[in-house]
């Protein structure tokens, strides 16, 4: 077994670790971290973290806030960790996310006058072939060519950068304004509204269905139980005839459609037209929301889920008692930090063996 292979596994093992238990743990100990920037720099920890839960949760306008914010997070998150769970690293969603938004966004404006479900139905389809056919890019180069998916996916998110910044400032943009942007969508291409005196919309129920379809399709499918052992082992897997790299190259189309599929929900549920600050980064954020949900999509909406509140929540921090919104990624990041050096601290302290039995 290569050095590289073997570093890819323990990636792999501590990404998908089962210490669930060390999860409240490294958060509790996060903000306990955070209270103590805090208090150094003179702001009383507890006032912060009330104004960070009023903003996250005190009216139902920041209830909704909080899952408007955790939406993407929770779809991109589940996709990374099923790349995870298969032993590769997409972490080029960000350039999806991007290009999805972009052609939701461009067949929404051609679609302007059609039927509400038509056009959001064609939108949504746009953006999830074209973020799965953005990750196939990586996809075909890492399993046909061997180039490593990290380094491809970070180009890729630069060219999609740039590529959305060009259309948006030619072809694409608006002629009535100076901004870069497409036209402002109709009715007929924004999503409808789920609670009533909110800008709610029903893009959280297409997150939270995504991924209880993919917490069933890991534990219920035999095909999901191959993508495990694909990620586990890839060369045993092959020699017991599974088709690795169809396995691979299908879980980077599943990674890139639901990345493109957020980019369609944030652009016809929040901006209403595409935007070159679409994402404040949610493909790079979706990457620690995967890790703290420890691989799995459940674990993925339940990460997206405390990173929406927290997203939510600093704004109100920051207006309220003079906290910068930056410490609430401090604690995000720590969360995360915690928890991997705990796993891979209780992974490297396990006992190895030798062929012949010796510790």
């Amino acid at each position: 077994m290569t050095r590289t292979s073997t570093a890819r596994q323990f990636i792999v093992r501590v990404a998908t670790g089962s210490e669930f238990l060390s999860i409240p743990v490294a958060i509790v100990i996060a903000f306990v971290i955070g209270g103590v920037l805090m208090a150094i720099s003179g702001v009383n920890p507890l006032s912060a973290y009330s104004a960070l839960f009023d903003g996250a949760f005190g009216t139902p306008q920041h209830i909704a806030d909080t899952l408007i914010e955790a939406t993407p997070l929770v779809l991109i998150g589940v996709g990374i960790a099923l790349c995870f769970r298969a032993g590769v690293f997409n972490v080029g969603a960000e350039g999806q996310f991007l290009i999805g938004g972009m052609a939701a966004a461009v067949v929404g404006s051609a679609l302007s006058t059609a039927p509400q479900p038509v056009t959001l139905l064609a939108m949504a389809i746009a953006a999830i072939i074209a973020g799965a056919a953005w990750a196939s890019i990586a996809a075909v180069l890492k399993v046909f060519l061997g180039a490593s998916e990290t380094l491809t996916t970070i180009m890729l998110t630069y060219v999609a950068t740039y590529l959305v910044s060009w259309l948006l400032n030619g072809p694409a943009k608006d002629p009535n304004t100076p901004l870069a942007q497409t036209p402002a969508l109709t009715t007929s291409g924004l999503l409808p509204g789920l609670w009533p005196g909110t800008t709610l919309h029903i893009g959280i129920l297409v997150a939270l269905i995504v991924a209880i379809l993919a917490h069933l399709f890991l534990r219920r499918r035999v095909e999901g139980f191959q993508l495990v052992a694909t990620g586990l082992n890839p060369v045993a897997a092959r020699s017991a005839g599974l088709p690795v790299r169809r396995i691979l190259i299908s879980v980077f189309l599943a990674s890139g459609a639901l990345a493109g599929l957020a980019g369609f929900i944030q652009v016809a549920g929040v901006q209403g037209k595409m935007i070159v600050n679409l994402s404040p980064g949610f493909g790079y954020t979706a990457v620690v929301v995967a890790l703290l949900g420890r691989s799995t999509p459940i674990g993925a909406l339940l990460a997206g889920l405390f990173f929406g509140a927290l997203s939510a929540g600093g704004a109100s921090m920051e207006t309220s008692v003079g906290v910068p919104a930056s410490l609430v990624t401090i604690i995000q990041y720590l969360t995360v930090l915690i928890v991997i050096g705990y796993s891979a601290a209780r992974t490297l302290r396990r006992p190895t063996r030798t062929p012949d039995g010796e510790e």
